[in-house]
């Protein structure tokens, strides 16, 4: 199967996985592509690669034999196929992407075969108090006690690996070392007493939902992991970070959706301002550690407001 991966796709995995382990990865993806069509069986029918796509896995929009739409999602062994593979079986279609195929001769390609969805319609691309709204009641479905003996993380466990690079970064750049170390202090205190132990999606945003034909709107991209709602939705509270630190009145409206989410979810408020404050710092100091000097800034000048 011969096509050239979507820019934004090698761009985002050279920045995360560096640049040889990208070119690797990426020269067997053609391989990987045929394995994986080889896989179901003559089933599926090329159309096209989904452009722009993701940035961290590529996706293959193909037909089944019986016209079904789907799509061919194909991800590097660091994105964690077989973590997302476990939580949509688990989930089976219940406020995410369903799942068409578990077989496990994909698994060797790191491929899932996904139903169908609009890529190109987002939450994103409603007004912002529609976004919230809609993505509020997507997220509450995705909330489910883990399978027994479950493979993944716990949000203590993932943060716990973040520290160190924030620390890092705080010892590279002494200005950021006071944010650093309250954000550091914040996961302290909230993973000391963590409240539940649920299946979250770990990378929760507007444009992880997309428009579909069996719900109006369904999750995609998770990144699994085990532990409260409030992480869960920290990531939510700082969409479009753009957009807030272009308004005069960003600090208000960032914490007015603290305020709101918790009331709307039954979250605790500070525990939600804590992940908040947490991720946001995570987030812009790898940021800034991968060369992605812009989002860094305004992410970071976003956990400033909190």
């Amino acid at each position: 199967m011969g096509f050239e991966p979507p820019q934004r796709l090698v761009r985002a995995l050279g920045e995360m996985y560096g640049d040889a382990g990208t070119a690797d990865w990426l020269g067997r993806l053609p391989a990987l592509a045929g394995q994986a069509l080889d896989a179901a069986g003559g089933d599926l029918t090329v159309e096209r690669v989904a452009a722009p796509g993701g940035r961290s896995s590529l996706v293959v929009l193909v037909h089944r034999a019986d016209g079904t739409p789907a799509a061919l999602k194909i991800a590097p062994p660091a994105a964690g196929p077989a973590q997302e593979r476990a939580a949509l079986e688990h989930w089976n279609g219940w406020g995410a992407v369903k799942l068409l195929d578990a077989a496990e001769e994909l698994d060797a390609s790191g491929a899932l075969l996904l139903e169908r969805l609009h890529h190109e319609v987002s939450l994103r691309s409603l007004p912002e108090a529609k976004a919230l709204l809609e993505a509020a009641g997507t997220v509450r479905r995705l909330w489910v006690d883990p399978p027994a003996a479950h493979p993944f993380e716990t949000v203590a466990e993932r943060t716990r690996r973040q520290t160190a690079g924030m620390r890092t970064a705080a010892e590279d750049a002494p200005e950021l070392a006071a944010l650093v170390e309250a954000a550091l202090a914040a996961r302290a205190e909230l993973v000391e007493a963590a409240p539940e132990h649920l299946l979250l999606h770990g990378n929760f945003r507007q444009s992880k939902v997309l428009a579909g034909e069996r719900a109006p709107w369904l999750t995609v991209g998770p990144e699994p992991v085990v532990g409260e709602r409030a992480y869960d939705l920290a990531r939510l509270v700082r969409d479009r970070v753009e957009d807030l630190i272009a308004s005069p009145g960003g600090p208000a409206t960032a914490r007015r959706r603290v305020r709101k989410l918790a009331e709307s979810l039954e979250v605790e408020q500070a525990r939600l301002h804590g992940w908040t404050l947490f991720r946001a710092v995570e987030s812009g100091t790898r940021a800034l550690a991968e060369g992605r000097r812009q989002i860094g800034e305004l992410t970071l000048e976003f956990a400033h407001w909190l």
